[in-house]
Parts: C-alpha cells; sequence; structure tokens
C-alpha cells in the first residue's frame, strides 16, 4: 500500500513514512498500526483486532494500543482532542479520519521524489498538490490551520500543470491576503508570495526549475 495523506506518504513496502520527502520515524509496530487503520479507512478497526493484527503470537493489554496512538499522533502532528488523522471511537477502537488517496507507483515515485508546491508557516510546510488545495479551520482541508480567526473554508490555491498557481478567497470571515492586498478574485501566486489567512502568515514556495521572468522597472523621469 502506498497512500498520500496531507503532507505525508506512507509506503508499506518500503516500510517509510515521508513527511515533504523526509522520512519520519515510527517504531516497527506503530507503522504497522498505521497502515492498518489507513487500510480500513475511514472505518473503525477494533481494538481486538488491532492487538491480533500487532501482536499475533503474544497477549498484550490494550493499554499498548494508546502508546502507539499516541506515538503516531506526534510523527502526524496530530491532535486528539480535534483529530485530523486518528480518531479514537472510545471503547471500541481507532479509526483513520483523514482524507487519503492511494497511489500507484509511478504517483507514488514522483510524489517521493520532487515538491514542485509548497507552503510554509512558522516552521511547518505543506505540500500543495495538483487541482485544489482548500485552506481552512476544517481538519479535511488540505492545508488545516486550527486558529478560530480562520474560516472552516477560508481560501483555496489551485494547482495547474501548465498555469501554475492561483489563490482565491472563499467568502471567509475575515479575509484573505496577498502581501498587503486583499484577495478579491483568484489571483495568480509566484515564489515567495506572503499570504495572510485570518492572522496566520504562510510563504508561498515554488521550487520549480524555469528561472522567474526578469521585470523591467522603468525609472522616474526616464
Amino acid at each position: 500500500m502506498k497512500a498520500h495523506f496531507l503532507q505525508f506518504i506512507v509506503d508499506s513496502e518500503t516500510r517509510q513514512l515521508l513527511s515533504d520527502g523526509k522520512e519520519v520515524h515510527l517504531s516497527p509496530k506503530a507503522f504497522d498500526m498505521l497502515c492498518a487503520l489507513i487500510g480500513r479507512r475511514p472505518n473503525i478497526v477494533c481494538k481486538e483486532e488491532l492487538l491480533e493484527l500487532i501482536w499475533p503470537d503474544s497477549h498484550v493489554s490494550e493499554a499498548n494500543l494508546n502508546v502507539l496512538v499516541a506515538e503516531i499522533r506526534r510523527a502526524l502532528a496530530d491532535d486528539a482532542q480535534n483529530p485530523r488523522c486518528i480518531r479514537t471511537a472510545h471503547g471500541v477502537g481507532f479509526a483513520f479520519c483523514g482524507p487519503a488517496a492511494e497511489l500507484d507507483k509511478e504517483a507514488a515515485r514522483a510524489a517521493t521524489t520532487r515538491t514542485r508546491y509548497w507552503l510554509v508557516a512558522n516552521g511547518r510546510s505543506f505540500t500543495l498538490t495538483e487541482g485544489e488545495n482548500v485552506i481552512g479551520r476544517d481538519p479535511s482541508c488540505q492545508v488545516w490551520l486550527d486558529d478560530p480567526d480562520v474560516s472552516r473554508r477560508h481560501a483555496v490555491i489551485r494547482i495547474d500543470g501548465a498555469d501554475g498557481a492561483s489563490i482565491a478567497d472563499l467568502n471567509s470571515t475575515n479575509g484573505t491576503l496577498l502581501g498587503r492586498m486583499r484577495v478579491k478574485t483568484e489571483k495568480s501566486l509566484n515564489d515567495g508570495d506572503v499570504l495572510r489567512i485570518g492572522p496566520i502568515e504562510l510563504k508561498f514556495r515554488d521550487g520549480g526549475e524555469a528561472p522567474q521572468q526578469t521585470r523591467r522597472i522603468r525609472r522616474k523621469g526616464v
């Protein structure tokens, strides 16, 4: 299984969890649990089934599952109170609750080797993929910003292989800024552009190899 979610890729064949192409460490049993939950998404996997899967020849306490879930959440920067990846069904089991897509071998190789577009905020990066990347407070958003001043679906960045990247506001309460200008209509994005989503500042990055076109600036009086 190869699956992509948020900025992560999980590959059960190579037993790797990658975040923007960089490997994230998980213990073997935590990795097995993550794969099991993703494979059964969005269904709940009961505790008995997880124990049998992860410790097939041993009798262990259910508390060990909580330890593994805590490890996975740390690796994914997930919040137990407002989960975007791992949901607890108290007394029953756990489920993978976030959006995820399985990748074929070609898509997985492309996703792990090169990321063209991403956002950076407070030292954290968000990979942007082809199509629509919704920014908002809703945990299902591709760019999840957990702040009360961010609308649930605040803005969207559209990635088009031919036309590059653009941003549009989604009728948010506090608006979207591109530089110092409020986004009222869809605007194109360039490497280094600064966005403000509510109180949160993000920098747009374009890792494309094509050099930016040099613009001539006329001096006053010339």
